[in-house]
């Protein structure tokens, strides 16, 4: 008959066991999310244009310096222009923005696309130089006929646009690798927010290097536990169910291997973006 003892022994055995066993499948699902946050947190695909974004643009990652030398109601915005020789055929020159950017106010964004549209509300106190890049941009007809290029579904629930070189039938291996001839630093992140990008934030893809935030943009339509590395623009006010209809039709998992997610299968094409004047 078995003592006791070797009975507690057996028990504690298992115990261990059984615990050991419940830490490593917490851990493998810890790495498996972390995996895909990581990924999917690289919102730019890490392919050669976005390469030569991050390098040729630099910046300054304190977005305090750009704003400290504004006279008042304003703030000195830095728009660092990249060298035109070797520029990717995916950067659409518009030119820049004024350095001096109004930092009162608020901002409607109205983005037409071919589902509807969808409209957002930008605080000018928070992002002066990113609301008024985007001014700029919009008047230029920068995002006009462009595609949503990208859709994350896992780990993290944003759409994202903003590439002009993103139109036409049909998607390119180039997709996701678009922008303005410059960059600029980030405003407005979300260091205190628990989660930092909550559904119907609308907020700038980067690089992941500093200071190379440009014209894409993605919108977040179920909280999301990104790091706190990119400029929160503005809150959707309408439109957020077109974008969930997009959502819950899923992606193709073109970028699964990179960055995450892939095109939209029901695909979202801006026919204009506009921002209204100054209110406020």
């Amino acid at each position: 008959m078995t003592s006791t003892r070797e009975r507690q022994r057996a028990a504690a055995r298992a115990r261990l066991e059984r615990e050991m066993a419940e830490r490593s499948a917490k851990a493998r699902k810890r790495r498996q999310t972390q995996a895909i946050v990581g990924a999917a947190a690289i919102l730019v695909l890490v392919v050669a244009g976005t390469v030569w974004l991050a390098t040729s643009l630099g910046g300054d990652d304190d977005d305090s310096t750009q704003q400290a030398a504004g006279t008042e109601g304003f703030s000195q915005c830095t728009y660092t222009e990249a060298p035109k020789e070797g520029r990717p055929a995916q950067v659409k020159d518009v030119g820049l923005p004024p350095n001096q950017q109004a930092n009162k106010g608020t901002q409607t964004m109205t983005i037409d696309t071919n589902l509807g549209p969808i409209v957002a509300k930008i605080d000018r106190t928070k992002v002066p130089c990113t609301a008024g890049s985007f001014t700029h941009l919009a008047s230029k007809g920068f995002f006009d006929n462009t595609k949503c290029h990208r859709l994350v579904t896992e780990g993290i629930k944003v759409l994202q646009c903003g590439d002009p070189s993103a139109t036409g039938k049909g998607w390119r291996q180039t997709d996701g690798t678009g922008g303005p001839s410059y960059g600029m630093a980030e405003e407005n992140l979300p260091t205190d927010k628990r989660p930092p990008y909550p559904e119907g934030v609308i907020a700038m893809a980067n690089s992941g290097q500093p200071g190379s935030t440009g014209s894409q943009f993605f919108i977040v339509y179920g909280d999301s536990q990104l790091d706190p590395n990119y400029t929160v623009l503005g809150t959707i006010t309408s439109g957020m169910d077109l974008v969930k209809q997009v959502g819950a039709a899923g992606d193709d998992k073109a970028f699964a291997q990179q960055a995450g997610g892939g095109h939209p299968k029901k695909e979202v094409t801006i026919t204009k973006l506009t921002m209204s004047d100054i209110e406020g």
